[in-house]
């Protein structure tokens, strides 16, 4: 049995993909975080949840049930926030003042 379950992740996820997509980024951090201990860097975020499991992608799954890692966009329907959104000037914007979002097309008000 998948502890934890499956079905619980897949809600908070939104998807298949979301779920396989963000627990595999977590898992890699965390892997990474380990691998840099001993350097004294910093760069990566370490677990957080106490878990029993050693290995990344076990404690990535156990974070996202414990709501300690959130997924945006895509198929969670949660919105992405706009200081997320990368924004593209356009070559003679200055004339204009006009500035492009790239945000998800038909939101335009």
């Amino acid at each position: 049995m998948i502890s934890p379950p499956i079905e619980g992740l897949l809600e908070r996820a939104g998807s298949k993909f979301s779920l396989v997509t963000i627990s595999a980024r977590r898992a890699r951090d965390i892997n990474s975080y380990y691998g840099q201990l001993g350097d004294a860097l910093g760069r990566y975020a370490g677990p957080q949840v106490t878990s029993t499991a050693r290995k990344p992608l076990s404690i990535a799954f156990e974070e996202l049930d414990a709501d300690k890692v959130e997924g945006v966009g895509g198929a969670t329907g949660r919105e992405i926030p706009a200081d997320l959104l990368p924004v593209v000037e356009i070559e003679g914007a200055e004339e204009f003042d006009a500035v492009l979002p790239t945000g998800p097309v038909g939101t335009e008000d």
